[in-house]
């Protein structure tokens, strides 16, 4: 009895343990993978991600949390990653729909929109009603900007799906950003109604009120969202920036505390807290607390702007904090040098010397522009240090060999000083309404408007006029810039992602409040806010109509007080027109005048870097060309501008999965 006993026993025993040995990895993958499914619905990335990668280690064949380990990576916006993984999954379970559409936003998201393209073809040409598949197709739509085409595929959907919160909310998103406010306002609400405790829904209906300006109300949303999940992060920042729009800038200082304690790598709660102390008039708290951020992340371009505009706007000339800040715009730009990068050291140094005019690396901004072709500048700089004092032997022997050499350039031959003969003949006023933010950044527009109105200042043609650059309204920008005599005035708005950015500046005429022209840039990566203003001051520049002064007149030459920097060029011909009489179009970018007061017509042959010469021919019957006439090329006509896909819609639509 005993002995059969043991023989059963041993019979169940190697019976049970083959079995046992091969199911436990199995089960372990399996509680790793729930696991890792419970984090992610707490949006715990980072310990999803080890759960899944413990489940795959243990089962490299789980498709499932191969696939969730992408989404985690995704949420993260580490996309490369993301794609890697989601590429495996798709090799374990190739007729998985939910990973074929996480591998389509995973295209989208790294811009590769040909490859998505043909992906979600595929998956809705084999269920043409895939919900994700159709919300990726919008997503391509939007990445393509075309938001018009996107909106109809979300109606068509929602039809089908009417309670579809994610569908609702991405048709108020898309609405709102083809400015239809008030269709933007029905669809969140049919989210509200239809998902009462839903945190995200409170989310974008904050975020919807808020574009709408709607500010109580966007508040009151963003009190619910953070009611059902207090430490919604997005939630946090968006009530931050309400109270800051709302006026309640010691609130926004409180919220913006918070999330630097959470994340002190959050440059947006950094920025807004300097933002509210310059409010509140308290500019050498705010120079302290967005000098922290800098030394927490140098690269944070808004913070670096309204730093350095309070530090010219409230600090002496001697102040060391000035030489301090500048010695890193030096840096930069002595790297980009390196790099042959002229344009970007050219920025830099000239962002450099705006803080701290009288630094010794004014001489290598000099010698960058005697190497970029403008001697006479160069030897005006030089001057300008001799004249503070800050010369030395090898200074005083360049100054001597370049007035030497340049004693027989165009200036000297008509003996005219070219320094004292320069004259900026359009003035433009920079503005951004009150209240124009971007997500990440409170009043994003009037910051990208104080880095292009700074730019401006060496577009030689151009005086950028020193008015407040932000407006309550546009009837008060009109007014600001006709009653200061601007010829033009633009009104500058930005949408960005943590990655982009987009810059918009509409141009009027500042006679008449008409529209004139529409520029637009779209940038990524470092550097992209100074990229992307760069972008609209080189449009606006382009734009405007080359326009001079005929200075003398020796028979038939004659010289005009514009050259090589203003982008003059031999062998053009330009319309000299009788002094005082071009007047700016009503509407547009032109200068109109009669044919009885073009007299003119100068042939240039001789450019200098200040100044240029030519042959005159009169048109008509009389000569009528005089020193003091105006010339004038029209600048040529281009198509109309291409708006970019706004980077903030997309990044809103993609939190949504």
């Amino acid at each position: 009895m005993l002995h059969s006993r043991f023989v059963i026993f041993i019979l169940c025993a190697l019976i049970l343990f083959p079995i046992n040995l091969a199911s436990q990895p199995a089960n372990t993958a399996a509680v790793h993978y729930e696991r890792g499914r419970n984090y992610m619905a707490d949006e715990n990335w980072y310990s999803a991600i080890e759960s899944f990668l413990e489940c795959i280690r243990l089962n490299p064949a789980h498709a499932e949390g191969t696939g969730a380990l992408a989404e985690c990576y995704y949420e993260l916006s580490e996309f490369d990653e993301a794609l890697n993984w989601v590429q495996k999954a798709r090799l374990l379970a190739r007729s998985n729909m939910s990973i074929a559409n996480l591998e389509v936003f995973t295209l989208i998201a790294l811009g590769r929109l040909d490859e998505a393209t043909a992906l979600v073809s595929q998956i809705l040409a084999a269920e043409p009603y895939n919900r994700e598949a159709l919300f990726a197709a919008g997503e391509l739509d939007i990445a393509r900007n075309r938001p018009s085409e996107a909106l109809l595929r979300y109606r068509e959907a929602v039809r089908r799906h009417p309670d579809d919160r994610r569908l609702l909310i991405s048709l108020a998103l898309v609405s709102l950003s083809l400015g239809d406010g008030e269709t933007s306002v029905r669809y969140i609400n049919s989210a509200l109604e239809q998902h009462p405790d839903d945190y995200r829904v409170f989310f974008y209906a904050a975020y919807i009120y808020s574009k709408n300006n709607k500010l109580a109300d966007a508040i009151i949303y963003a009190e619910r969202a953070l009611y059902y999940k207090p430490e919604h992060a997005p939630s946090n920042s968006l009530m931050a920036n309400l109270r800051y729009r709302n006026l309640q800038y010691d609130e926004a200082i409180r919220l913006s505390d918070i999330s630097i304690a959470q994340d002190r790598q959050n440059m947006g709660a950094w920025y807004l807290k300097g933002l509210s102390l310059i409010r509140l008039n308290r500019p050498q708290e705010a120079i302290t607390v967005l000098s922290t951020a800098l030394s927490v992340n140098e690269e944070a371009e808004f913070v670096r702007a309204i730093l350095e505009e309070t530090l010219i706007s409230s600090t002496a000339l001697e102040d060391s904090r000035r030489a301090r800040w500048a010695s890193w715009h030096f840096n930069s730009a002595r790297n980009y040098r390196t790099r042959n990068l002229i344009d970007q050291a050219l920025f830099e140094y000239r962002r450099g010397l705006r803080l701290n005019p009288f630094a010794q690396d004014r001489r290598e901004y000099a010698e960058l522009l005697r190497l970029s072709g403008y001697p006479s500048r160069y030897l005006e700089e030089l001057l300008f240090l001799q004249d503070q004092g800050m010369s030395d032997r090898p200074l005083n022997d360049a100054v001597e060999a370049y007035s030497s050499l340049l004693s027989n350039a165009l200036f000297k031959q008509w003996q005219v000083n070219p320094i004292d003969l320069a004259e900026r003949h359009w003035k433009i006023a920079v503005f951004s309404l009150a209240g124009q933010s971007s997500f990440l950044h409170a009043d994003a527009g009037e910051t990208a408007a104080s880095v292009i109105r700074d730019i401006l200042v060496h577009e030689r043609n151009i005086l950028p006029m020193n008015l407040q650059l932000r407006q309550s309204s546009f009837s008060q920008a009109f007014r600001q810039a006709r009653e200061s005599g601007a010829d033009y005035f633009m009104l500058v708005s930005v949408t960005e992602n943590e990655r982009d950015i987009s810059i918009k500046g509409e141009l009027f005429t500042a006679r008449t409040g008409s529209p004139a022209a529409t520029f637009y840039t779209y940038r990524t990566g470092t550097g992209r806010l100074r990229d992307a203003s760069k972008g609209i001051t080189e449009q606006l520049s382009g734009a405007l109509p080359l326009r001079g002064r005929l200075l003398i007149r020796r028979q038939g030459q004659a010289l005009i007080n514009k050259g090589k920097a203003d982008g003059v060029k031999a062998n053009v011909v330009y319309d000299v027109v009788k002094k005082g009489r071009p007047q700016i179009a009503n509407e547009g970018i032109a200068l109109v005048y009669s044919p009885d007061e073009l007299i003119g017509k100068l042939t240039i042959n001789n450019v200098d870097e200040e100044i240029a010469s030519g042959t005159l021919a009169r048109v008509g019957f009389f000569d009528r060309i005089e020193a003091g006439d105006e010339v004038v090329l029209q600048a040529e006509k281009t198509g109309k501008p291409i708006e970019p896909a706004n980077p903030e819609l997309r990044a809103l639509l993609r939190t949504l999965r």
